[in-house]
């Protein structure tokens, strides 16, 4: 059950890494912002692993095909879906856009069980579908006016929400794909070599394409490196959740968020939720409730 407690501060963590991401949007840009949870985060996921090898005594994992392929696969659909997340944002209140990617508890379910074969109860569906109502209940509002422009947000963040799905499964393929070494050796692992990738792709092409971003970022480094920190901090524990149970799991789990996104909406952003929008978050805890009780 140790999944649970990893999924819980996983959650909180990434609330607070997307709280201070939302903030830097408007001083780098999306892409700008999007760069600096890797660029900034791969040091400390060194540190992470270089703790727990030195805390136990356990040998690094050495790659295979395998767990390259998987774990390529997983770090190019975070950029893209990292980067959608925070163009939803702009556009959007801070908690509804992060409902919106929360489709991905289905989205993970299906590539799941279609990649890797992760099985799925009656109960864990129903549990699915009861909370991703529930953030449906939180992004759609009665009577909007769907607009082809109202509707960007929608679909960014449903977007979002799809390749994060791709990316939770190919994390959780890489860690499995690992021979030997211990659960969080082999979730530690993954993790360095994901940033690695995400920084080395999206720096590149910062450094060629959006120079005078990436060059800012440097100019605010303290309130990158926090946002890198509490990156590297949020996917240390969805990682170690991945290596311990199914990726849909920890993404249903991990709908909490939304209930942890409000709280900073209405602190931060001074964001009131509305009483349909509570109702949603509601659906959402039920949901939560029935998939932990099934397990």
């Amino acid at each position: 059950m140790l999944w649970i407690v990893t999924t819980l501060v996983a959650a909180a963590a990434q609330t607070a890494r997307n709280a201070m991401q939302n903030s830097l949007t408007a001083e780098l840009g999306t892409l700008g912002a999007t760069q600096v949870r890797f660029i900034y985060g791969l040091p400390f996921s060194l540190v992470f692993l270089a703790v727990a090898s030195g805390v136990t005594g356990a040998g690094v994992p050495d790659p295979n095909c395998a767990f390259l392929m998987f774990t390529a696969a997983g770090a190019l659909a975070q950029i893209i879906a990292t980067a959608l997340l925070l163009a939803a944002m702009r556009e959007r209140s801070f908690s509804v856009a992060t409902a919106f990617t929360k489709t991905e508890a289905v989205q993970v379910a299906i590539f799941g069980l279609i990649v890797l074969g992760d099985e799925l109860s009656l109960a864990r569906v129903i549990a699915i579908l009861i909370a991703t109502a529930g953030v449906f209940l939180i992004a759609v509002k009665r009577g909007e006016n769907w607009t082809a422009g109202s509707m960007r947000p929608a679909l960014y963040g449903v977007a979002a929400g799809g390749l994060y799905a791709i990316a939770a499964v190919g994390f959780r393929g890489g860690i499995l794909s690992l021979d030997g070494g211990d659960f969080y050796m082999r979730a530690t692992t993954t993790l360095v070599w994901s940033l690695a990738l995400q920084s080395a792709t999206l720096g590149l092409w910062m450094l060629v394409y959006r120079r005078a971003a990436l060059f800012k970022s440097f100019a605010l480094w303290r309130q990158s490196l926090f946002a890198g920190f509490m990156g590297a901090f949020a996917s240390q524990f969805w990682f170690l959740g991945f290596s311990l149970t199914s990726a849909a799991n920890v993404r249903t789990l991990g709908l909490i968020e939304v209930l942890f996104a409000q709280i900073v909406s209405r602190r931060v952003f001074s964001q009131v939720a509305s009483v349909r929008e509570l109702a949603g978050m509601a659906l959402v805890v039920i949901g939560v409730a029935v998939l932990l009780a099934a397990t």
